[in-house]
């Protein structure tokens, strides 16, 4: 009897070591942080993605949508060029994405929506597309609140 247990949780063990590989022809995100959870003006937001990629041809496009709580009228859906930069098989690494309140800097400015006169709570959501035109799935942002 407690051999067939062992034998069975030994089967499960190398079943489970039998993953999928983590580079594939679709481009694999993942959301790893963002630099604060309560924006107030003058200030950055920056968030951190996970990516790998088998053929290393992430060049194309970048979507963020921002979902504001409350507000349908709120948010919005930018797409982004890719830099260009020379691709390797089984590419990994991180992207930033940020954007500006108040200020003046690199990145592209968000903006209060016009719903209420009250702090927004958002989310943002991204996904990306290579040259091949595969698309990532998309992940989610935890909330993010807005100051007015």
């Amino acid at each position: 009897m407690s051999t067939k247990i062992l034998v069975t949780i030994f089967a499960l063990g190398i079943l489970a070591g039998c993953g999928k590989d983590k580079y594939a022809t679709k481009p694999q995100l993942t959301y790893k942080k963002v630099n604060t959870k309560f924006l107030n003006s003058n200030e950055t937001l920056t968030f951190t993605l996970g990516v790998t990629d088998a053929e290393g041809d992430l060049q194309d496009s970048l979507w963020v949508q921002e979902i504001v709580k409350g507000c349908p009228s709120g948010g919005f859906i930018s797409k982004y060029r890719m830099p260009d930069f020379t691709g390797t098989k089984n590419l990994q690494g991180d992207i930033q994405v940020c954007y500006s309140y108040g200020l003046n800097l690199d990145c592209p400015p968000i903006t209060h929506s016009s719903c209420v006169n009250r702090n927004d709570t958002a989310t943002f959501k991204f996904w990306i597309q290579d040259k091949a035109k595969n698309k990532s799935d998309t992940v989610v942002s935890e909330q993010v609140v807005i100051s007015k």
